[in-house]
């Protein structure tokens, strides 16, 4: 991040200005109270477009050795490595109709993955596949997510269009009891949690909202019976309808181009802009990408992940926009910064942000015709403050006669709808139909939310124990007084921009530890002191990063302008390195959140 003669330090300046002012216009005093859930009068906009009405069945009375919540990625993964472990009943409760999680439920016109397929499909080593595209479809990753299920078997004893209502644990036979709404309520020796961080669609809380007389649906549950089409594009029912969409982020900046096509006109609604940058999507081979010698994927797959951490690495296998952008992406990382004092870091890195937004704002107005269009489209802000998108077809959509971008920052979004339409400033925009591509809730699932209720020993909520000092685990999987409850993808661990490998690695974390359990005869629960070791690891070194998400536009990255919640809540030394850490720790420390039982294991 060396100093670039591109900006000025007046440049610099003007540019902090214009990200204060155009973050100003954004920020609303209800933050995310500004969106709602699919539930209660919503709740239709949740239904499964795909299983239909779930079949009937008995209600489950049994004990399997393992259940596990959720049947994205997540879960999946979960089942694949407790199976490589010797794990024989493993039981799969998801509320989609089949396996794949987002990839599942998200089959919307132009849907592919932002990360490279080749290192986003997880087992691709063990179940022989290689993508067909650089950025694989949605199509291609659900069908991959099946094909692992399929290969570990884990539809034996899985139950779709089911969700889990409650977890609790019982003493006396040393089993969680697991109830659903489809009346089921059986014995598991141990639970995964694996429900995923965005997993609950919201809707925008546009006053009026429910007076359109038009049609309308969530990107989420995308209905091809209004608009025809597949999710390759041929919307044909949208040739005489005038359409709206709600939402630019990277949902919407894949889903606007093929309405573009279709629709007699569409009305894009943006209140904040995407950075959108080159994608280049292509078909690959297998000599593309070294598929010809074992280990290929988990090879990749570790560099992309060493190379956007910032740890060292002969190569960039992967060379995308991604690894290309990788200082700004893990920005306050102790890895970039070993050297040299913090007050040279950040000034470092504000110049190369800077050359980096120039960039993009650059290439909208090289895409964009028309200039006062341009000038809406150009995002304002850090680099890493939104999630960045890529396409090739997205600004080019706005140079087409039948589509209008609408800016509602200085409304702060649709101000409210009517029969006809949407409302914005003094303009009434007529519709047929509004699209919600607005995305999904931060933190309303799984254990940590309280939605899931989960009782501890003595019947202690979940909640209630972490209510006055927040969360307390051992990295994230595990919690005193919970015993052999496992937890993916929560807080007090790791993320990465390529999500599915943490997954994969808190799924072979997770395994682990069912089998040193199994091993033993013991439980899996950690000591108070061990929680408060682990905490101490995460508040040490942690970076001062409330200053970057504090001058964001509101997101979802920053709570919508509210910032992060106080308190260590995550590994601060990056993805790479904790994955580095629980190898460590698996080799050398599982005995310190092993329990004796106290009544034999039961067997069913």
């Amino acid at each position: 991040m060396a100093n670039s003669p591109e900006v000025s330090t007046e440049a610099l300046a003007d540019l902090r200005e214009r990200y204060r002012t155009e973050r100003e216009r954004r920020v609303r005093p209800d933050g995310a109270r500004q969106y709602l859930g699919a539930d209660a009068e919503f709740g239709y906009y949740a239904a499964d477009p795909y299983a239909g009405e779930p079949t009937g069945r008995e209600p489950l009375r049994d004990r399997v050795d393992v259940a596990v919540v959720g049947g994205g990625f997540g879960g999946i993964l979960a089942g694949a490595r407790l199976r490589q472990r010797g794990v024989e009943r493993v039981r799969i409760i998801e509320t989609g109709g089949d396996f794949g999680g987002t990839w599942y439920w998200n089959r919307y016109p132009g849907i592919h993955c932002d990360i490279e397929s080749h290192v986003y499909l997880p087992l691709l080593d063990e179940t022989g596949y290689v993508p067909e595209w650089k950025y694989a479809p949605g199509e291609e990753i659900r069908r991959h997510a099946v094909r692992i299920a399929e290969k570990y078997d884990l539809y034996a004893d899985a139950v779709f269009s089911t969700a889990v209502t409650s977890l609790t644990w019982d003493d006396t036979s040393e089993a969680w009891i697991v109830t659903t709404d489809r009346g089921d309520k059986f014995r598991a020796t141990y639970v995964v949690t694996a429900t995923g961080t965005l997993s609950e669609l919201k809707l925008p809380g546009i006053p009026g909202i429910e007076k359109f007389a038009g049609h309308t649906f969530h990107t989420s549950r995308w209905d091809y019976g209004y608009t025809g089409g597949t999710p390759d594009g041929g919307l044909v029912g949208l040739a005489d309808k005038r359409v709206g969409v709600v939402g630019t982020g990277a949902t919407g900046v894949q889903v606007v181009p093929l309405l573009a096509e279709d629709a007699r006109h569409l009305y894009v609604f943006q209140r904040t802009p995407s950075s959108v940058d080159v994608r280049a999507n292509r078909r690959t081979t297998a000599a593309d990408v070294g598929a010809d010698r074992p280990g290929w994927a988990s090879e990749r797959r570790e560099n992309f992940l060493r190379v956007v951490s910032g740890e060292p690495a002969d190569a960039d296998l992967v060379r995308d926009g991604w690894t290309a952008s990788a200082g700004l992406l893990e920005k306050l990382l102790p890895s970039f910064r070993r050297s040299g004092d913090r007050t040279a870091f950040e000034a470092s890195y504000e110049i190369a942000d800077a050359v980096k937004m120039n960039e993009v704002r650059a290439r909208v107005d090289q895409v964009v015709t028309d200039p006062d269009t341009a000038a809406k489209l150009k995002p304002w802000y850090r680099y890493a403050c939104k999630r960045p998108t890529f396409s090739d077809r997205y600004l080019q959509a706005f140079n087409r006669d039948n589509v209008t971008l609408v800016d509602t920052a200085d409304t702060h979004g649709i101000e409210r709808m009517t029969e006809r339409g949407v409302v914005i400033g003094d303009t009434e925009y007529a519709l047929d139909c509004l699209i919600f591509a607005t995305g999904f809730s931060v933190g309303v699932s799984g254990v940590h939310s309280g939605r899931l209720p989960v009782r501890g020993r003595r019947g202690v909520r979940l909640r209630d124990a972490w209510r006055e000092q927040g969360p307390r685990t051992l990295h994230g999987f595990t919690s005193n007084g919970f015993p052999n409850l496992l937890q993916m993808g929560g807080t007090q661990s790791t993320s990465s921009v390529n999500y599915t490998h943490v997954l994969d690695e808190h799924a072979v974390h997770a395994a682990a530890l069912v089998a040193a359990a199994e091993a033993e005869g013991a439980l899996i629960e950690p000591s108070r002191q061990t929680e408060d070791d682990w905490i101490a690891v995460l508040a040490d070194g942690a970076p001062d990063h409330e200053w970057f998400h504090a001058e964001c536009t509101p997101g979802y990255y920053n709570a919508e302008g509210r910032g992060r919640p106080n308190g260590p809540t995550a590994y601060p030394h990056g993805a790479a390195a904790f994955h580095d850490l629980l190898e460590r720790w698996r080799a050398n420390s599982t005995h310190q959140v092993l329990r004796p039982r106290s009544v034999p294991r039961r067997e069913v």
